[in-house]
């Protein structure tokens, strides 16, 4: 059976696909659920292979797209077997084009041009963040969909394409959230903290692994609430607004990273899970 790229397919023996979102932009969250299967299914989203964990009745499988992927249709497919046997589902995903901001941004001359004491520090920092995103696609740690670390204003969203000082290029990969330093910030879903640690760049840092190579980062905290190995919940305190590490003034950076991949945060929210 083939379906459009739209959020909900029934195939004709009781194998049901639903695929979320049905347009999506580059650097997205996508969701495919498979409800009828006696066992994992298996498929590919374009090229990347989809990996289905249970979660509750359903089989759920989350794929990021790139920030460099071309707009366009992506090809879908999903086998699995049901009550009737073994059955295929072909359908397509929908890319349209993404639509970044171009910043100038200022901040301090040591972050963009670090001494060796702190270029070293960097390097440490970065190890520590590889050995946390080091993890197998254990179950997911969850039961429902995410939500917000904090409501506040989005001062600054996912993909923007920065100019430090005029001079250094980069994209922003999280959505920075406005606040004054020691507003609460809160876990967006339940999961186990796998970083808390002050970093170069980042300053303050918590990093949650909710499960499935899905984890979500918040970045420039004042204050930890929590430490390595804790596990939380949907909503628990994680720590508090701050202005640590390479920052213009106090704020939240919201990040989510799937599978090594740095995605939307807004496209993982908007996401219902079962």
């Amino acid at each position: 059976m083939t379906i459009a790229g739209t959020l909900l397919t029934l195939a004709l023996a009781g194998l049901e696909v639903r695929l979320q979102p049905g347009v999506a932009r580059p650097g997205d969250a996508v969701l495919v659920e498979v409800t009828g299967a006696t066992e994992a299914p298996s498929g590919q989203l374009g090229s990347a292979e989809l990996i289905f964990l249970p979660l509750h009745e359903r089989w759920v499988a989350l794929v990021g797209l790139s920030v460099e992927h071309k707009p366009g249709t992506l090809p879908l497919e999903v086998t699995g077997t049901g009550p009737a046997g073994k059955e295929r589902v072909e359908g397509a995903l929908e890319v349209s084009k993404p639509q970044f901001r171009r910043r100038q941004l200022s901040v301090s001359k040591r972050f963009t041009n670090p001494s060796r004491q702190e270029r070293l520090r960097a390097a440490a920092d970065q190890q520590a963040f590889e050995d946390s995103f080091d993890r197998d696609f254990e179950p997911w740690a969850f039961d429902g969909s995410f939500g917000w670390p904090r409501l506040d204003k989005v001062a600054a969203p996912f993909g923007d394409l920065r100019l430090f000082n005029g001079k250094k290029k980069s994209q922003h990969f999280g959505s920075d959230l406005d606040g004054n330093t020691g507003d609460p910030i809160v876990a967006a879903n339940d999961g186990e903290v796998v970083m808390a640690r002050d970093c170069f760049g980042s300053g303050n840092t918590v990093l949650l692994h909710h499960g499935g190579r899905l984890f979500t980062s918040y970045f420039h905290l004042s204050a930890f609430a929590v430490k390595v190995s804790d596990h939380v919940v949907k909503g628990q305190p994680l720590g508090k607004v701050g202005a640590t590490g390479r920052v213009t003034g106090p704020h939240l950076h919201f990040g989510v990273k799937l599978d090594g991949r740095w995605l939307d945060p807004e496209s993982l929210l908007r996401l219902d899970f079962p």
